[in-house]
């Protein structure tokens, strides 16, 4: 039996969805094929969402923004869109769900600190979907 399978997507594969691969390959190791994607991918991974996971032991520096491949959609187990932006056309066979990351710019949290509410958010979102995943 192969490993469950997970792509993670928001909008510009910079951010959010990076910091949900690189969280979820730290918590399940090579337990979880895990995969990440942008609907709209910028040209570079957000800084401070390096430095942020950086500080919980999580090294995404060598990762570079994608595209949604389609046959990819098609062929993982669960699509996990980040945000209220980013959406992907469902696909039969393919599970999906979104997660409404908390956005502390909209309370006036900015820089690091809203780095790591936004980083600390994705880690128990993570945690909790790697406890629900088949082994």
């Amino acid at each position: 039996m192969s490993a469950p399978s997970v792509l993670f997507v928001c909008v510009k594969n910079g951010g959010k969805s990076q910091m949900a691969a690189g969280l979820m390959r730290a918590a399940a190791g090579d337990t979880v094929d895990v995969h990440s994607a942008g609907t709209r991918p910028g040209t570079s991974i957000n800084a401070l969402s390096t430095d942020v996971l950086l500080e919980v032991g999580v090294d995404i520096t060598g990762e570079t923004p994608k595209p949604i491949d389609p046959q990819l959609v098609r062929d993982v187990d669960l699509v996990v869109t980040l945000g209220r932006e980013a959406s992907v056309d469902p696909v039969p066979g393919t599970a999906f769900e979104n997660w409404d990351t908390d956005e502390p710019s909209e309370r006036g949290i900015d820089g690091i600190e809203r780095m790591r509410l936004v980083r600390d958010d994705i880690a128990a979102r993570v945690t909790d979907l790697a406890t629900r995943l088949p082994p």
